[in-house]
């Protein structure tokens, strides 16, 4: 896949769509995630791994007993590209499908 940065614009437009990633030191997203119990969290980085490994790119994953932060970026290009959004939107759907 070739990967493109995103613009600021398009970046700016995309995160209006995600409004609970923010954008941290120009180049990271990040989420956190909040777990009814620690397993609970624990299955989620089951599942985010999983994915991850699928797409061949992977987060910095921190597991803070019933919180879970997610940060991703494209080391290559150096900033946030459309494979990040699109697994931070993938990120997203995990975690409801498990929290329901």
């Amino acid at each position: 896949m070739d990967l493109e940065r995103l613009s600021e614009e398009q970046l700016n437009q995309e995160l209006e769509q995600l409004s609970n990633w923010k954008r941290v030191d120009e180049k990271w997203l990040r989420r956190r995630y909040k777990f009814k119990d620690y397993l609970n969290g624990v299955e989620f980085v089951r599942k985010v791994a999983e994915y991850a490994e699928s797409q061949n790119h992977h987060p910095n994953i921190a597991i803070d007993y019933k919180v879970v932060t997610l940060k991703i970026s494209s080391w290559e290009m150096q900033g946030i590209t459309d494979l990040d959004i699109e697994m931070v939107k993938r990120f997203d759907e995990l975690y409801e499908e498990q929290e329901k």
